[in-house]
């Protein structure tokens, strides 16, 4: 396997972790009669804070996992792995794991220097792509 797409798979398994972390306080402050029913009502309380910018720091790493999935993907396709694109790879990996405290606790604007080199390593595989 190639160093993109192994980042790619604990970057998956990151993913499931941050959905547990996610999940494990909602479920608490909304209620498994809520959070495990069809959710045609609002919840009788909103979430915290942070267990709600959990959950959107959560739905972001779903739209920069595309992206990344894709880059790690025609790069271990094509062949053209090399120590630029897995250097890339594993700096979107520590920016999403360096994300998830950072939007949890409201780091500005830490946040979004953090998830833009996240973006910008995923970017860099693109175009080292076509290049």
């Amino acid at each position: 396997m190639t160093p993109e797409l192994t980042a790619l798979t604990l970057a998956a398994l990151l993913q499931a972790a941050q959905y547990i972390l996610y999940a494990i306080p909602a479920n608490l402050e909304l209620g498994t009669r809520y959070t495990g029913g069809s959710r045609d009502y609002a919840p009788d309380k909103p979430m915290s804070k942070r267990t709600a910018r959990l959950g959107r720091a959560l739905d972001n790493h779903f739209q920069g996992l595309i992206l990344f999935g894709i880059a790690t993907t025609v790069i271990s396709i094509s062949d053209q792995s090399s120590t630029l694109t897995a250097v890339c790879a594993f700096l979107y990996l520590t920016a999403r794991i360096l994300y998830i405290p950072a939007y949890a606790y409201g780091l500005n604007p830490w946040r979004s220097l953090i998830w833009f080199v996240g973006f910008l390593s995923t970017m860099t595989i693109l175009l080292v792509a076509l290049f």
